[in-house]
Parts: structure tokens; sequence; C-alpha cells
């Protein structure tokens, strides 16, 4: 059968009938790739690459190739699991799914890396240390009584301990309103002296710590003729700290929204009070971070508290004279001798130590907060409660607006009332 097809000539000409199109066949359906969770082919591809690198390495090592080196046989056998890992992968997923799970392997292994070494450290510490840290008198004596050959029954780190506390409050007392102040300033001022304050930051960060306590030492000790005390080792703490928390906090200042200033701004506040009442709450929980990086990094500083504040075994309060020592002077002059119970004091004095870290960092925590836009219990009965001083205060002012027909009475009440039209210039 033929149709006619019209043309410009008007003169139909015969078209074959192309016929019935040809069935396509079943369309298959579109399934989304899974790119999360565990299947029992990611399973086994994950179990038989490390079993098959596991093997490579031990013939290299033991049979085919002159290598030894429990490193070098950790290293071949990680390289040659994630090589086949890729191949085995590559047989049903295509490249981006391929390079999606080795380098989410590979994160997970450093992950695992840096948490096994954290729990390393502090196990070990906590081992070597058993033996002083449960005698109550560790805690509460010094060492001004007592010897190498003495007992661990005899003697502590109650002077250390005082030290530390002292010298890290010194050092935050200055490092927080100058770090602060400074990081608000680069976030908020740009031009060149800004710019040579970021600069001059950036390179305090790599300043090594004896430099800082030899600063300290030729200011205080050598051009003032004062003597070594916890003073002047909070001082040379707090220049190792500043340089972290402006940096650190600077940084937490650039994540605040920008459109929560330009609302503030908007609203007629001035700049200092959007800084106070609108960046500093939005960004808390950062900025108390910021401090716990800067303790982290001054509280465990040895050379410039012993170039500023010497040493001794006797407790020693106060922080204008005298000699003072801190707990990581303290672990470094206890492990350098060679006597067993001198040993378990030092070990005993870093976890100290670290525990001591950890209630800094608790500590932070809770006067961190919660999040930008997340409140507590009494944050919200505060918030309350001032808005409903505000609406007493619109009450006040412009009196209570009668209810509209078909309105809310409690809207309508708590509504100012409307400005006069002579306060727009309009003449009655």
């Amino acid at each position: 059968m033929t149709v006619l097809k019209d043309t410009p000539t008007a003169v139909r000409t015969p078209v074959p009938d192309p016929g019935p199109a040809p069935d396509p066949g079943p369309v298959a359906a579109d399934v989304p790739r899974r790119i999360g969770g565990v299947t029992r082919n990611g399973v086994l591809a994950l179990s038989g690459a490390a079993a098959a690198g596991l093997c490579v390495a031990v013939l290299l090592f033991g049979e085919l190739a002159p290598l030894s080196g429990a490193l070098g046989f950790a290293v071949v056998a990680y390289l040659v699991f994630l090589g086949l890992y890729a191949v085995l992968t590559g047989l049903e997923e295509d490249g981006p799914a391929v390079r999606d799970r080795v380098m989410t392997v590979v994160l997970w292994s450093a992950a695992g890396l840096m948490f096994l070494a954290l729990v390393v450290v502090v196990g070990f510490t906590l081992y070597r240390g058993r033996e002083a840290l449960p005698h109550l008198n560790f805690f509460t004596q010094d060492m001004q009584a007592a010897g190498p050959l003495d007992p661990l029954t005899n003697g502590g780190i109650a002077h250390a301990m005082l030290g530390t506390l002292i010298m890290i409050t010194i050092a935050l007392a200055i490092t927080v309103p100058l770090g602060l102040a400074c990081a608000v300033y680069l976030n908020q001022v740009t031009g060149r002296f800004a710019r040579f304050v970021r600069t001059v930051v950036e390179a305090m960060t790599a300043l090594p710590s004896i430099v800082a306590g030899l600063m300290v030492y030729a200011i205080w000790i050598l051009g003032l003729g004062l003597q070594k005390s916890g003073l002047a080792a909070g001082f040379a703490i707090s220049v190792m700290m500043l340089p972290i928390v402006i940096r650190a906090a600077d940084v937490v200042l650039r994540l605040v929204p920008g459109n929560l200033t330009e609302a503030a701004e908007a609203l007629g506040a001035p700049r200092m009070r959007t800084v106070w009442h609108v960046i500093l709450p939005t960004a808390r929980s950062g900025l108390a971070t910021a401090v716990i990086l800067g303790t982290a990094r001054g509280i465990g500083e040895t050379s410039p508290v012993l170039l500023t504040a010497g040493f001794t075994a006797a407790l020693n309060a106060d922080p204008t004279s005298g000699p003072m020592v801190s707990l990581p002077l303290a672990v470094f002059s206890f492990v350098k001798s060679p006597e067993p119970t001198m040993i378990a004091r030092g070990f005993g004095a870093a976890a100290v130590l670290m525990a001591l870290v950890l209630v800094l960092f608790a500590v932070a925590r809770v006067l961190g907060g919660r999040g930008p836009g997340r409140q507590n219990k009494r944050q919200a009965r505060r918030t309350a409660r001032a808005s409903r001083r505000d609406v007493r205060r619109f009450e006040d002012l412009h009196g209570p607006t009668p209810p509209q027909p078909g309105g809310d009475p409690a809207v309508s009440a708590s509504a100012p009332a409307p400005a006069p039209a002579s306060a727009f210039g309009v003449n009655d």
C-alpha cells in the first residue's frame, strides 16, 4: 500500500509505506548507584585484596626478593592491597566508582592509623605510670623531701600541677582577649596594615619555642633585672599560644554567614554591636576550639619554662617570685633519671598532664555551648522573657490596639498602634 505526498508543484508522488515499527524489546530500568553501605561483593573484594597483598609481601620478603624490615613489609603489603582492590572493584564498577572506593579505603586506613597511634601513646603512658598513680601522696606532695632512691610512697607532683595551672592561667588571661580581638580585627578590617598583621601572625606560628623563651629571658631577666618566676613563664607561653589562637579564630570568624552581618547593619546596629551580639555568639563554639588549640600548644612547652621559670622541687604558689616548675618540665626531669621509681613518677606526671588537657577541653566545650541557632532550656527561657519585655514595652509606648474584625485578639492587643498621619507629613 502506498500514500501520496504533497509536493510544492502540487503533484502527488507515491511514497512507500515503512511498515510497522520494530519492537525495541524490554527497556532496562534505571537503577541508582549505591554509594554507601556494605555489600557482599565489596566485602569479598576487600578481603581478597587484603589476603593477596599479605601473600605477595610474604613472597617478596621471604622468597623472591632480598627485602627485610617490618615497615617495608607493611608498606608493600598495603600498596599491593590497594592495587588489587582497585582491579577487583573495576570488574563490576566504572571509573568514578573505583576511585571512590579506593579513596574511601585510604581515608579509613589513615583514620585507623591515627586512632591506633593515639591508643598506643595513651595506653603506654598509663601502663608505665600505673605504679605511681594509685598513691595519694603522688598528687598531694612535692619532691622537696624525696629523692631518686625513695619509694613511691614519698614525694609527688603537687608543685608541678600547681605551677602548670598558674602558668597556663596567666597565658590564657593574656592570649584570649588579645587573640580574639586580633582575629576580629583581621576579619572586619581590610587594608595594608591588616595584611601586615596577618603576615606577622603566620610567621609567628613557625617560631621555635626556645626563641620565645630567650626573648622573655632577655627582656624580663637580663633587661629588667627581675628573677625567674612563673609570671615570666606565663609570658613566654602566651607568645607561643597567641598566633595559634589568632589563626584558628580568624578561620572560624570567616565561616559566619555574611547575611547575618548584613541584616544586623541593615537594622541600624553599629559595627561593634554587630560583632559583639551577632558574630561572636554565632562563632562561640569554634572560638572555644581555637582557645583549646592554643592551650594544647602552650601547656606542653618545656624549654621556655626552663629558661624563664627555672626548676624547683618545692611547692611555690607565688608566680611573681621564685622558681616554678611545670608538668612537662617535671616529666623531662623524672624520665631522664636511671631510677625506676623516678621513671614511674615521670610517666605518672605525663598521665596527669593528659588528664588536665582533657579537663580543659571539657570546660571549653561547656563554655562554648551549642552550635548557632540551638538553645538550651536556660537560653530559651531567657529569650522568652526578653520577648515578653519587648511586648510590654511596645504596649507602654503605643497602647493596646483594638482587635480587628476577624483577627486574633492576642495579636491585635500586642501590635503597636499606627503612627498618626502628621508623622508622615499629612495634615488633617
